[in-house]
């Protein structure tokens, strides 16, 4: 329960924090780079492969520009978007257990629910679509909608303006990479909960400043919202 600031609006990552991601972004990530030639065990795949690792929960497209030009960056984002797409229509998209009870308490006691993602904006769609959580949600964001896109705070700023947050403190962050933690705190916001179910482990988001380790987002609704008030037991005396 989060006693200092009413948490109004929860931010929260889609692969690896409320999707189960498995091994799906990074096999799209390495057939994305293979359709410029660089295949695994080339110290070139080496070189992308830990860029990747290390940008996880930041722009697809961004990651592209910091290892190819422009024209190939764009290639390869196409690229991975369809073969994204591909691996979700053969294996098909789950909720990380427990999430979409998660998202229907946390909508249910009032707090609005903004889904950020470093997809870009056809795949969120798609994965909002295979999993029928449009009604789940209040916002979608992607790096298309804001000038910078994590680990700088436009995404979580953005949902505050668009949802009409008086006060950054009333934000929560969700996510389960070191760039998602960088992202909430840079916001201002008072909750910054890392989970252990996607990319980084404890101390990788402890680091990078999360204010709360959770083994889940299941665990989130009793994070941020009011526990029922129950009477406090008298004292004779």
């Amino acid at each position: 329960m989060n006693e200092a600031e009413p948490i109004t609006v929860a931010c929260l990552d889609l692969a690896g924090t409320t999707v189960a991601d498995g091994d799906t972004v990074e096999s799209a990530f390495a057939e994305a780079i293979a359709t410029l030639g660089i295949v695994s065990g080339t110290a070139a795949y080496d070189r992308a492969l830990t860029r990747f690792r290390d940008s996880r929960g930041g722009s697809k497209i961004a990651i592209f520009r910091a290892l190819f030009d422009e024209p190939r960056a764009q290639a390869a984002n196409l690229a991975f978007e369809r073969s994204y797409d591909q691996l979700v229509d053969r294996h098909g998209l789950k909720p990380v257990p427990g999430a979409d009870e998660a998202l229907r308490r946390i909508r249910g006691a009032g707090v609005r629910v903004c889904l950020l993602t470093g997809f870009g904006r056809s795949t969120q769609a798609r994965i909002l679509d295979a999993l029928d959580w449009w009604d789940r949600v209040d916002l979608t964001l992607c790096p298309a909608d804001v000038p910078r896109g994590r680990p700088w705070p436009d995404l979580v700023l953005t949902a505050a303006l668009r949802l009409g947050v008086d006060d950054v403190r009333h934000i929560a962050v969700c996510g389960d990479t070191a760039n998602d933690m960088v992202t909430g705190r840079r916001s201002g916001a008072s909750i910054v909960a890392g989970v252990l179910t996607g990319a980084h482990d404890h101390d990788r988001l402890l680091d990078a400043g999360a204010t709360h380790i959770l083994p889940s987002v299941a665990s989130l609704p009793d994070l941020i919202l009011p526990t029922t008030d129950t009477p406090t037991p008298h004292h004779p005396g």
